[in-house]
């Protein structure tokens, strides 16, 4: 298992400043994209199957994005996304389930907001980029606490909870913890695997950008975590059962994940493991039907419903059959987009 040898101190909440900056930018480079495929993407070409393709990942991970940020906007106090942030095509659902957290470590609860305006961010950045033509509808969402739900589901898979017992993700900071942590380092794989799909320059910049913040936002969780397990070593136990059971989850033989347990140098000392990484020292990704096997919780190679999404997630990319390898066209230099 490879190791990170600090510990990273939680970051400080970013100023409405800052963020309005992220913002601006991502409407600046939605319109350089809209260009670029506007140019390059005639329909039947090599070029326009390359979108098409970006599009259709680009909507699963817009299907994840909408289940993180009702999770985090109402754990937080805040409410689901409104009308205007959740239509498009496919059979629109509501988030339910969810509720406010009571937290008491005010630093833990500032996280947490800026993670669900974060996640908002990407909603919008991502349904801007797909269009009004092709942008899912938010699908329904199970967010609850009940025994059948995908947080309780989730840690039946990974041991944390006996047959029929429901997990609440909301009872405590650290069961918030865990259902966060749940979902993040699974963001961080789609992410890092969505990569292979894009094909204009503007929106993989855009999707890069957006894979740095999910990164952090792990890295945060994996933290507090790790510094609060270590005055409860069940914490640290219950994200090695979640680890696994992703990794028994996605179907594959590969080790794409890995709790917080820390190890130890040959010096005897404690080595933190906030970086969940290969031997190369680089991060793990996933394919689409991976994640799906995930947030379905379910490891069937057929599936299309279940966990999180119990009518499944809108858009082309809903089952977990694997799909061949993606092939995205480099866009041309003299493209709008290549000087983007």
């Amino acid at each position: 298992m490879s190791q990170t040898d600090l510990l990273i101190e939680t970051p400080e909440t970013a100023g409405e400043p800052k963020r309005a900056d992220r913002r601006a930018f991502f409407a600046s480079a939605l319109g350089v994209a809209a260009a670029g495929i506007g140019a390059v993407a005639r329909p039947g070409s090599a070029a326009a199957q390359s979108l098409s393709g970006e599009l259709d990942a680009g909507n699963l991970i817009l299907n994840l994005e909408y289940l993180q940020a009702n999770f985090f906007a109402v754990a937080t106090g805040g409410a689901v996304l409104g009308s205007a942030d959740i239509s498009g095509t496919g059979t629109a659902g509501a988030a339910t389930g969810a509720r406010a957290v009571a937290f008491g470590d005010a630093v833990l609860a500032s996280i947490a907001r800026e993670m669900a305006a974060d996640a908002l961010a990407h909603v919008k950045f991502l349904r801007e980029s797909a269009g009004s033509n092709f942008r899912v509808a938010q699908p329904a969402i199970d967010l609850g606490a009940t025994p059948t739900g995908g947080f309780s589901t989730l840690a039946r898979t990974a041991g944390l909870v006996g047959s029929g017992a429901a997990f609440d993700p909301y009872a405590s900071e650290n069961n918030f913890l865990l259902a966060a942590y749940m979902l993040k380092d699974v963001s961080v794989t789609a992410y890092a695997g969505f990569l292979a799909y894009t094909s204009t320059r503007t929106f993989a910049e855009g999707v890069t950008g957006m894979l740095a913040v999910e990164a952090h936002h792990a890295a945060a969780l994996r933290a507090t975590l790790y510094r609060r397990g270590l005055a409860t070593p069940s914490l640290i136990d219950a994200s090695e059962a979640i680890s696994n059971a992703r990794d028994t989850l996605d179907g594959t033989t590969a080790d794409l994940d890995q709790g917080v347990r820390p190890g130890t140098a040959a010096s005897g000392a404690i080595v933190a493991n906030i970086a969940p990484l290969a031997a190369s020292g680089t991060g793990f990704t996933r394919t689409p039907q991976q994640v799906l096997n995930i947030l379905y919780v379910n490891a069937s190679t057929s599936a299309t419903t279940g966990g999180f999404f119990p009518a499944g997630v809108n858009g082309n990319i809903k089952s977990t059959t694997p799909a061949p390898a993606p092939t995205p066209t480099p866009t041309p230099s003299g493209s709008p987009t290549a000087s983007g």
